[in-house]
């Protein structure tokens, strides 16, 4: 039986010969660079989705913050006939006795998870900017001024 010392050189020293051979070489590097680049992959899929993958899809209003006695209920039939919807780049409002708005926005800062947007309406090169703050994956509060916030819920 030879000692464990002189295994282990004798295990190196075919690899380094094994190796040192190019055919050998070639068949490790490909699988390699593929292996890494899965890696990469599955590493960049694992961070977590991104502002706009988290904003992906269809938002429901549910209530508006700080408005009067006076105007609640009718500013709360407002919220809930009003929709977002989050396509990629594109983003469809809809407001109540309104046509559909439809613009191309971009992601203009992230913050936590508050989010400002940068949308460009679709007839125009006129851009606005709105501020939303993520809760979770089912709640999105819009900033709509004057110290006003809508809360809209993800569409099932």
């Amino acid at each position: 039986m030879s000692d464990p010392l002189t295994a282990r050189f004798r295990v190196e020293s075919f690899c380094r010969t094994l190796i040192s051979h190019r055919s050998f070489a070639r068949l490790v590097t490909r699988p390699a660079r593929h292996i890494a680049l899965a890696a990469a992959m599955i590493a960049w899929a694992g961070c977590g989705a991104g502002p706009v993958d988290k904003l992906e899809g269809k938002w429901v209003g549910e209530r508006i913050d700080n408005v009067s006695a006076e105007q609640v209920a009718r500013a709360t039939a407002w919220v809930k006939a009003t929709t977002l919807e989050f396509a990629g780049d594109k983003l469809t409002v809809t407001i109540p006795t309104e046509p559909a708005r439809k613009g191309i926005f971009k992601v203009a800062k992230v913050d936590g998870d508050k989010v400002v947007l940068s949308v460009r309406r679709k007839d125009s090169q006129a851009r606005d900017e709105s501020t939303f703050m993520l809760q979770g994956d089912k709640t999105l509060r819009w900033d709509i001024g004057q110290s006003r916030e809508v809360t809209l819920v993800r569409a099932q």
